[in-house]
């Protein structure tokens, strides 16, 4: 595994008191680095598949997606050492967890202790945990490994978000902030990890949909400390976590389906699922814009932290909305870096955008103070939180 460096930010506006802040920002990665041009050929070849049409249709999906790297547990390791993980129809799920629960919380500490470098402050200080996956299934869960594995004190309290997909990490932020807020002084530590392994099977005709996850999803960790009223001179707030709401539409249940079986996870997504984002994404921002007295022509004087689940739903968004291109470079950069990494995205979305805002200051262009912090999963569930940006 790798953690990725984030640079030094140090804020200009100060937070409200007793509103919590994102106080530090972490990520990690496996090793292996996949490249999109290489992935067809690859995937193929591991699962000793030879069908043209498939592999025609990844070709296809692979351009699509804009994504151009991605990291991934995956390894020809791996698939020498279960090589069943390959073949149709085998049981596989004991095996696909030995491997995903070790590496997500090697991935999970690891982004952990990169955010607790860049907050400053000691990891005594951490009082709370919120673990966020949907990669792992064990009791205990993955956030007593990830407090033993950092050496966090044994009173430490923890709360578990399992499979709650790509709209985890927002969720994982919004219950972060509910224990800071009611908790004053406290620290709480939010890691997501996920890897696709829980996942992975051949291709095959009678499972064409299996093909956008191939070519779509990623593996990885992030963190982030949240608290309140920031100690000065020790703590660099990044946001103010101003209002947050969840959500869900009815009768959406099967649109993002997932089950847990005898070969690890499967998952369908409905093609249909852009279009219900869309039709419902104004009502949804309008309830959090209110708050400080925004209305649906003022899209473009906020900024937009948006999970990337993928480029539809953000080509949607920004029609329907009718935002300025620039507004969804953040998202747009981490599906190409990173692809969909589920819940860890969001971090290395809101990474990005306090880089593209700094950027415009730089350029004496007029920063965002507020925006939104958005992701959709299965429910389907829209997370939103409105959010200052305190680095600009």
């Amino acid at each position: 595994m790798g953690s990725g460096e984030t640079a030094q930010v140090f804020s200009t506006k100060k937070a409200n008191p007793g509103k919590a802040t994102i106080l530090a920002l972490g990520k990690a990665f496996p090793h292996q680095l996949v490249m999109q041009e290489f992935l067809v050929d690859g995937y193929f070849k591991n699962t000793n598949c030879d069908d043209p049409e498939l592999k025609e249709k990844l070709t296809r999906l692979c351009k699509t997606t804009t994504v151009k790297t991605r990291y991934v547990v995956m390894s020809e390791e791996i698939l020498k050492k279960y090589p069943e993980l390959a073949v149709e129809g085998l049981p596989t799920v004991k095996q696909r967890l030995d491997i995903c629960n070790n590496a997500v919380t090697q991935m999970a500490i690891e982004a952990s202790q990169a955010c607790i470098k860049n907050w400053g402050r000691s990891l005594s200080d951490i009082t709370h945990i919120v673990y966020v996956s949907s990669s792992e299934v064990r009791l205990p869960g993955g956030d007593l490994y990830l407090a033993r594995g950092l050496g966090i004190s044994p009173e430490t309290q923890r709360v578990m978000l399992y499979f709650s997909g790509c709209s985890g990490g927002v969720a994982g932020i919004r219950v972060a902030k509910d224990i800071a807020e009611n908790n004053p002084g406290s620290r709480v530590l939010l890691a997501t990890s996920e890897t696709t392994i829980i996942g992975f099977k051949p291709p095959s005709a009678d499972r064409p949909y299996d093909l956008v996850g191939v070519a779509l999803f990623g593996d990885g960790a992030g963190a982030m400390i949240i608290g309140t009223d920031p100690v000065q001179g020790t703590e660099r707030p990044l946001f103010e976590l101003h209002t947050a709401i969840q959500n869900f539409l009815p009768n959406t249940e099967k649109t993002i389906d997932g089950k847990l079986t005898e070969e690890g996870i499967s998952f369908k997504l409905a093609r249909e699922l852009p279009q219900i984002i869309e039709d419902h994404i104004e009502g949804f921002c309008d309830k959090l814009m209110r708050v400080i007295g925004l209305t649906d022509k003022e899209y473009n004087k906020m900024f937009w932290a948006v999970h990337p689940g993928g480029p539809a739903i953000l080509n949607r968004m920004e029609k329907r909305l009718d935002l300025l291109p620039e507004k969804l470079n953040a998202s747009r950069r981490a599906l190409m870096d990173y692809g969909n990494a589920s819940s860890n995205t969001i971090v290395y979305v809101l990474e990005y955008m306090i880089e593209e805002e700094g950027l415009k200051i730089k350029g004496n262009q007029e920063d965002s103070e507020w925006g939104l912090i958005l992701a959709f999963g299965p429910g389907i569930t829209f997370e939103g939180i409105l959010a200052r940006n305190l680095t600009v």
